[in-house]
């Protein structure tokens, strides 16, 4: 019912496949995990984080920032729900770039 997932959304989520982050790490972690290609805007983040939350594929942690004055940061997980989801959306991507069109357009126009 999830794919096809907003560009975001799909960024959030492999971003919080590889750890647990609280909102500024996630707002370094994609532009680190796609070679600079992809930014997140910090504006939207809690929009979409809530989204996320609501839909059930990301859940607050119980972590907390040890740091002194961090206390407030809240970090957040993928949920079991959330990897599925992922899971597919790669898969659909997968055969969408490999798909005999693409393949074909790639012939085409590369030179």
């Amino acid at each position: 019912q999830f794919p096809p997932l907003k560009p975001v959304d799909l960024q959030l989520l492999l971003a919080l496949a590889q750890d647990e982050l609280h909102g500024y790490g996630l707002v370094q972690a994609i532009p680190e995990g796609t070679d600079g290609l992809v930014e997140l805007d910090p504006g939207n983040l809690y929009r979409v984080l809530k989204r996320l939350l609501t839909d059930g594929l990301v859940a607050e942690s119980a972590r907390r920032a040890a740091a002194p004055g961090e206390e407030r940061r809240r970090y957040y997980r993928i949920t079991a729900l959330g990897g599925r989801v992922l899971a597919r959306e790669l898969e659909r991507l997968g055969q969408l770039v490999t798909s005999r069109h693409a393949r074909a357009a790639v012939r085409s126009f590369a030179t």
